[in-house]
């Protein structure tokens, strides 16, 4: 058998030219990985969870140290893991500090009875199973703190937009009642 591997690396509209390259790199890095480990005998699950943790580690994907920032400007991660021989499920939403959220998926699938564990819950069942912090602010980058502020503006633009349309609407209504 001919193990093939395919790697999503997310679902932006428009990546800029000057990351396009980057991020072919490390899908190719993912794929790459987790094809060795097919290759060479490991199961799926390590490939998968192999393949996920490259992209958790490049700042080029919303996955680990590139994830998209809350609007706290904190990174918050999900990640999710199954084995199609039986089914088995792990995931963990609003994970923070921690590097590759794929692993304590897996964890949650193979150490609990448990499919789904979240925030709290998550982070003593990261500490319990020995799963290494680090600092928030390592997982943020600098293009997502840039993303978060363009945001924020817009919103804060949308905001004064509909403010003045909400009023001028008053004015009119006003207006009309009152010849």
């Amino acid at each position: 058998m001919n193990p093939v591997v395919v790697v999503h690396g997310g679902g932006a509209s428009h990546i800029s030219k000057d990351r396009k390259e980057r991020v072919r790199q490390g899908i190719i890095r993912a794929a790459t990985v987790g094809y060795n480990i097919l290759r060479e005998g490991g199961s799926a699950v390590d490939a998968v969870e192999s393949a996920v943790a490259v992209l958790e580690d490049d700042p080029e994907f919303n996955a680990g140290c590139g994830s998209v920032l809350n609007v706290n400007g904190e990174v918050e991660m999900d990640a999710s893991i199954m084995n199609g021989k039986d089914l088995s499920a792990g995931a963990v939403s609003a994970v923070r500090c921690v590097a590759n959220p794929i692993k304590l998926a897996r964890l949650v699938m193979e150490k609990t009875p448990h499919c789904f564990l979240t925030d709290q819950g998550a982070a003593k069942f990261a500490a319990a199973m020995g799963v290494p912090e680090v600092p928030g602010k390592q997982l943020v980058t600098e293009r997502n703190i840039k993303r978060l502020e363009k945001e924020k503006h817009e919103k804060d633009a949308q905001k004064l937009d509909c403010q003045k349309y909400m009023r001028h609407l008053c004015h009119s209504a006003v207006a009309q009642h009152h010849p």
